[in-house]
């Protein structure tokens, strides 16, 4: 069977690698792999020591497992919920439990994840959850619960695709990924009748997240479970290469979503984790505590949560909205577009997801690598404790990864990343909205270009600041 395209590249069809993959059992191994981790997690956290940096609750969740979720999904995909620890519970759910309601019409959409998102970086710096190991552990074992409970009374994936905040924060990420689930050959699925893919049969269940494959666009909603390669009898589906970033400046419909411009729940989520992402880094800089505190006086309180959550309400609603209406009315005023602000809106900002991403990246690649070691004195200890034998003294003075200054350049260079490829996706929306020809595009595109331009600058002066060493003794 020819492939769609000879020059794209197919994870599934590497030797060693691609058989593992398509192995029927290859993602209950990698997620009893995370579940034996998230254990760990739970078991430390609850009976450990309560210092962050002396307990794998304080430390795996926070620094590792956020720097490995960022690089894989700019390295490849969506693979942390390929191997999501939580969905092992729920096919135990699925027997157990009936699971035939379907999940209710007014939450098939992406409000409550949103909310859920925006309560988790609330409660994230109000409780201070990255210093509270017992806390964390209980997070996840709400996670667990959580999933298990959905899916065992709600037909199909309700968890992944509607309520899991990290599955969001993965779709929206994947944006930037080079990989995707796609057909091979879109001729072989005209000739398919039984749409196996999506319909399931006797031996594999089909897409539960009702992502219908030669009808998808892009890795919105997909998981990376892989149930469409094994339920495919033609074995038309592979692991493909693409170009990254295309997919926000698409308005094709897409199943499973149909048209980005008319789902204003997808676009408050890329506000909330685009915006998110830069406030997120700025509450761990020294300037933001003065302003906590010159909002603490002025309301008369000593509240952090209070003060905390009108901050987030100003830094991820009122200000996201707010500018992106007045850069939408410019640039509907420049370029003479027939379009109502609000639609242009909905076009335009998807392109500001690769420069929020950008941001995470860096954010989180900095704690990654500043925290990298943490874990060699940590497990030493754990050892210890259990009078098992331990290489080495345990040594909690441990360095970054790599230096501290070419840490900086790194970040600095993986904001850039995101900078030139949202200016990419708003350049080619603009295109798409007003032709090549002429100068309506370049000036439809020119308020989006000055507000992602603001918000790298914005960002890169975030990342100049010394930052809290969270997760360590540094």
């Amino acid at each position: 069977m020819a492939s769609a395209s000879p020059r794209r590249f197919d994870l599934l069809l590497v030797p060693g690698l691609g058989a593992f993959l398509r192995w029927k059992h290859a993602r209950t191994a990698l997620q009893a792999v995370f579940f034996g981790l998230a254990a760990l997690i739970v078991y430390d956290g609850i009976f450990g020591p309560q210092v962050s940096p002396k307990n794998y609750a304080g430390v795996l969740p926070w620094l590792h497992w956020r720097g490995f979720l960022v690089l894989a999904l700019l390295i490849a995909g969506n693979l942390f919920c390929m191997a999501c620890p939580f969905m092992l519970p729920r096919r135990l759910a699925k027997k157990l439990l009936p699971a035939n309601r379907p999940w209710p019409a007014r939450l098939q959409n992406k409000w409550l994840a949103a909310f859920l998102l925006l309560a988790f970086y609330w409660s994230y710096e109000a409780f201070d959850l990255w210093a509270s190991p017992w806390l964390t552990a209980w997070i996840v074992v709400a996670f667990f619960l959580t999933a298990l409970v959905i899916d065992g009374f709600f037909k199909g994936a309700a968890f992944c695709k509607y309520v899991c905040p990290i599955g969001q924060f993965n779709f929206v990420g994947s944006l930037v990924s080079p990989l995707e689930v796609k057909v091979r050959n879109l001729h072989t699925c005209s000739g398919c009748t039984t749409k196996d893919c999506i319909a399931g049969n006797e031996r594999q269940n089909g897409c539960e997240l009702w992502l219908y494959q030669p009808r998808k666009v892009g890795n919105f909603d997909c998981t990376f479970c892989l149930d469409c390669v094994q339920a495919c009898p033609h074995d038309n589906v592979g692991l493909i290469t693409r170009l990254p970033v295309v997919e926000a400046t698409s308005n094709q419909w897409r199943s499973g979503i149909g048209r980005l411009s008319q789902r204003a729940d997808i676009a408050v989520l890329v506000l909330v984790l685009t915006f998110g992402a830069f406030l997120n880094a700025f509450g761990m800089v020294g300037p933001v505590f003065e302003m906590e505190r010159w909002i603490a006086q002025a309301l008369g309180t000593d509240s952090e949560p209070l003060v905390l959550a009108l901050v987030f309400a100003l830094g991820v609603g009122v200000l996201p909205l707010v500018v992106v209406g007045v850069t939408s009315a410019a640039s509907k005023l420049l370029s003479g577009s027939g379009l109502s602000v609000r639609s242009l809106a909905m076009r335009y900002l998807y392109a500001l997801a690769p420069l929020g991403f950008g941001m995470w990246l860096a954010h989180y690649g900095f704690h990654f690598l500043i925290g990298f070691f943490t874990v060699v004195p940590l497990t030493q200890n754990f050892l210890a404790e259990f009078g098992l034998p331990v290489v080495g003294e345990v040594d909690w003075a441990v360095g970054p990864l790599l230096p501290e200054p070419l840490i900086a350049t790194l970040e600095s260079l993986l904001l850039l990343l995101g900078l030139v490829a949202a200016l990419i996706a708003a350049h080619r929306i603009a295109v798409a909205l007003h032709g090549r020809t002429g100068a309506a595009a370049w000036l439809g595109f020119a308020p989006w270009g000055l507000l992602t331009f603001a918000l790298f600058r914005f960002g890169l002066w975030v990342l100049s600041q010394p930052m809290e060493m969270r997760g360590t003794f540094m």
